[in-house]
């Protein structure tokens, strides 16, 4: 697919997001702004959404999203083949460590968060569902790239700069090696502040068939810190119980 179909492809989501971020209803202009879709091209695929029972409008100016997409996210999610299996054991953990759950795979070169749990705490990481993570500086990258056959991991290494995304981002490949084959001896991966800072993370790989999956705890690096020792055996007993 050339880059110009992906765009065009993506456009309908472009739109929907611009609605997420305003919080309201929106106008033709304000949709073309916000999204950078010209302002013909906006127009069509606003048309091609209301078509579909996506969007209504308020006046001949305003559009806003119908409950179809709610419902349609409702069904979806009921019947998600793992999450909603996970999800029982992934609050659980959440209540016994107070932090942050997240369930992740590997979409790529990135990680893409599937179900995130939030800690009740006023003081916690936050995420959502649907978000892309770095493989070698977030924790559930590290599962990846732990998982991966140590040839398969030096040639991913090899051909993908690290990037800083922190002042703690480990951005030496030899350095990032040992700390993997550290985390595959202790069967669970680390991150402190190396993808956001003052964040730590835990965690460990949850194997579906062929399929490697990361549920990582995460929270403020002083109080990960102090527990991260029972936040790593309350990790690895959650993932026991899951059965796939």
């Amino acid at each position: 697919m050339t880059g110009t179909a992906s765009r065009s492809a993506l456009r309908p989501f472009d739109v929907l997001a611009a609605f997420r971020k305003a919080g309201r209803p929106l106008s033709l202009s304000e949709i073309s702004q916000m999204t950078d879709i010209p302002l013909s091209t906006c127009h069509s695929v606003i048309r091609a959404l209301e078509q579909y029972g996506l969007l209504y409008f308020l006046s001949n100016r305003e559009s806003y999203p119908t409950r179809w997409l709610w419902d349609t996210a409702l069904e979806i999610n009921a019947n998600d083949p793992i999450a909603t299996r996970c999800l029982p054991a992934l609050t659980a953990l959440r209540d016994a460590t107070n932090e942050t759950i997240i369930l992740g795979t590997r979409q790529g070169d990135r990680v893409l968060y599937l179900l995130v749990v939030e800690s009740g705490q006023t003081i916690r990481y936050s995420s959502r569902a649907g978000d892309f993570k770095p493989l070698h500086s977030s924790a559930i990258g590290k599962v990846m790239l732990m998982s991966m056959p140590e040839a398969a991991r030096a040639e991913w290494l090899s051909k993908h700069p690290l990037a800083q995304a922190t002042p703690d981002t480990i951005v030496d490949v030899q350095r990032l090696h040992a700390d993997l084959r550290e985390s595959a001896q202790r069967g669970y991966t680390v991150t402190r502040g190396e993808n956001v800072a003052d964040v730590m993370a835990v965690a460990a790989p949850l194997v579906c068939g062929p399929m490697t999956l990361g549920v990582a705890v995460a929270g403020p690096l002083n109080r990960m810190h102090q527990n991260e020792k029972e936040v790593a055996r309350q990790l690895l007993s959650c993932i026991a119980s899951i059965k796939l």
